[in-house]
This record gives structure tokens, C-alpha cells and sequence, in this order.
């Protein structure tokens, strides 16, 4: 059913900070505290680091806090890693919930907001504030099935049961496995969900439709342990389709409808970065769908002052400043198989000049009546 209701409750201050739990297993026994923790965590802070960490009694042994960065470990012993609390970067809290039925909710994810805890963002994400809102009526919290980019606002799908989620998730990952095959259509329907997309891209995109069939893989990149997706030859199948709704030649700016068929990580930015018209206002793709900056050879091996990684002074991934809007998302019903059609309002900036103007007349109406 179709709704109007918003949620959110303000973020504290700081966070509860988080504990990171292992049990040592016999690959491990015989190896120092450092060696066991610069080794296996070495993605969340440099040696020093860990050093600083282990000094300051933020790591317990068997229950107990351990300062010795030499200490030996033993076969079935308790480590428990304590990261202090911090203050997280600033993120709206307020979402609104555009769809709700027993067993899924479709958010208006706004952007600036991480759906997932990940790096800095532990408590500030969708995740934790569906958690606090169904600790209220104490009812499972719902989870969602897909990802958006921090800087990317609109529909955010969440199953309320795990058949929901099974099978949404299915939707999703059947859509993208049906990607590669040379003899398919790019612009038939596949599988059961379609996603349409809203951007500003840089630029005058001349066609009024380019299907996009560049792989995405993934390349080192400082900031990123896992590395940063980009458009890469060996990587998987990812295909766009993008029409042309606007071309601001004095703004040198293109308003686009991007639909997927595929849900590669920062498809979008990549593949429109990839034809020479990166999202506008993107800090990190330019053009050929590579990260502006290419020299990501550098390792920093200072500390910041938890002990892990100062904050990249290079672009990463969750870095906002470029207008992409989930818009539309079409999905037969988990359950029911019912056709369902969310819709995200539009942000004035991906709106056409002729839509700017029925919303304009439409909130007059409604105003003088």
C-alpha cells in the first residue's frame, strides 16, 4: 500500500563504538598479539597502529586486558578488540517509506545516507534506524535487499520476513546473472524487477539512447581495502541503457534515465564515466569510467588517532556531490506475484523543465483549495 510516512530519530553525539570478537583457531597459535592483529586486520589499521591500540588496553585476552604486543597466543583462547566510540560525519535521519505491505518496505533513501554500517558509518546508516524504529513497536526489523551509494537518494527495497527477503534478493541477482549472453535483447524485460534511474551527467550527450555494455571489475585503490569497482575488461558483465530526458547546453549538462538490467557496485557513475560523461559533481570517476586520480600506488602507513587509517586524502566511493536517483521500481510481489510500481519523488535538479512545471501547478491547486 502506498504511504506517507516519514521516521527517524536524531543520532547521538557519538556512537557505542563496536567490538570486534575472535577465538584463536590453531593456524593462529604461536603467533604474537601484533603478528595475530597486524596480519588479520591489517585493512583496519598499520602496524603502528595496532601497537597503539594494544598499548592503550583496548584488546582483552581470555577476559582479560593485555598491553604486551608480544604475548603468545593459545589454541581456544578469547580475543575481544574494543574500538573506542567516535563521532561519525554528519547523515540526515529522517526517511520516508514510500511503499508498506506484511512483507516489504520501499524507503526514499535520502542521499548522504549509508544504507549499511561500513568504515566510518557504524550507527549512522538505514540499517540502524530500522532497527530503533521496530525496537519501538518490538517487532523484527526489516533489512534491505539491495544497496545504494551514500550520495544516491530513492528507492531502497526491505524485506519484512526471510521468504521476503529470499526471494527479493533472488529478483535482484537473477536480474544481473542474465546479463553477458550475446544472443539476448539489452532492451527486454528481464526477470522480475526493473530499476530506472535519474542522473545529471556532465556534458551534451549526443544520441538520445546508448546501451551501455561495459564490464565492471575491480582495481587497488588507497582508501578502499577491497579495492575500487571500475570499468575493466575482466571484470563482469554490466549493461545501461540511457536516454536523453534534457541537454542544458548553457549548463553543459545532460538530464538522463538510466535503466539496469544488471546491479554491478556504482554501475551507474562507472558506465556513464566510462562514455565521457560522468555523473556531474562526481568526486571520484572521470572519464573511461577510472578513478580521477590514478596514482594509487601510495600506502600511508601513518595512524590516525584510534589507531587505524587517517581519513583518505584521495576521492572514495562514498563521497557525495553528484545528483543519482533510484526513481522507479517495477517488481512483481514476493508473495503475490501482484504487479507493484514505487515511485520516489523527484529532486528538483532531475526534474524536466515540463515536469517542474505540472508539480509547480499541482501544489498551487492543492494550495488554493
Amino acid at each position: 500500500m502506498a504511504c506517507c510516512k516519514k521516521f527517524g530519530i536524531p543520532w547521538p553525539e557519538c556512537n557505542d563504538g563496536l567490538s570486534y570478537d575472535d577465538v584463536v583457531r590453531s593456524s593462529d597459535a604461536g603467533l604474537t598479539l601484533i603478528e595475530f592483529y597486524s596480519a588479520k586486520y591489517k585493512s583496519s589499521a598499520p602496524l603502528q597502529g595496532w601497537l597503539q591500540r594494544i598499548k592503550s588496553g583496548q584488546i582483552t585476552y581470555d577476559g582479560r586486558v593485555v598491553t604486551d604486543s608480544n604475548t603468545v597466543l593459545r589454541v581456544g583462547s578469547k580475543l575481544v578488540y574494543h574500538r573506542l566510540p567516535w563521532k561519525e560525519p554528519d547523515a540526515p535521519h529522517i526517511i520516508e517509506v514510500l511503499y508498506e505491505d506484511d512483507d516489504m518496505i520501499a524507503l526514499n533513501k535520502p542521499s548522504g545516507l549509508q544504507v549499511l554500517p561500513g568504515g566510518l558509518f557504524q550507527q549512522r546508516t538505514v540499517l540502524t534506524q530500522l532497527q530503533w524504529e521496530a525496537n519501538l513497536y518490538k517487532k523484527p526489523h526489516p533489512v534491505p535487499v539491495h544497496r545504494l551509494g551514500r550520495g544516491t537518494s530513492g528507492i531502497l527495497l526491505c524485506a519484512k520476513t526471510k521468504l521476503a527477503r529470499a526471494r527479493l534478493a533472488f529478483y535482484f541477482a537473477d536480474g544481473t546473472s542474465h546479463i553477458g549472453g550475446e544472443s539476448r535483447d539489452t532492451n527486454r524485460e528481464l526477470g522480475k524487477i526493473a530499476k530506472i534511474y535519474r542522473g545529471l551527467a556532465s556534458g551534451i550527450v549526443e544520441n538520445d539512447e546508448v546501451t551501455i555494455n561495459q564490464p565492471i571489475g575491480v582495481a587497488k585503490y588507497p582508501g578502499v581495502a577491497k579495492g575500487l569497482y571500475v570499468a575493466s575488461q575482466s571484470g563482469k558483465p554490466a549493461v545501461s541503457v540511457v536516454g536523453i530526458l534534457d541537454r542544458n547546453v548553457q549548463e553543459n549538462s545532460t538530464l538522463v534515465q538510466v535503466k539496469i538490467q544488471s546491479g554491478r557496485p556504482h554501475q551507474i557513475r562507472i558506465h556513464l564515466s566510462f562514455i565521457g560523461h560522468p555523473l556531474l559533481g562526481d568526486p571520484l570517476f572521470g572519464d573511461g569510467g577510472q578513478p580521477k586520480c590514478l596514482d594509487c600506488d601510495s600506502v600511508d602507513e601513518s595512524f590516525a588517532e584510534d589507531g587505524g587509517y587517517p581519513r583518505p586524502t584521495k576521492p572514495v566511493p562514498g563521497d557525495c556531490g553528484y545528483n543519482l536517483h533510484a526513481h522507479k521500481l517495477v517488481l512483481s510481489h514476493p508473495l503475490t506475484n501482484e504487479l507493484i510500481e514505487i515511485i520516489a519523488p523527484l529532486p528538483s535538479v532531475l526534474q524536466t523543465s515540463e515536469e517542474a512545471k505540472e508539480i509547480a501547478t499541482t501544489q498551487q491547486t492543492a494550495e488554493d483549495s
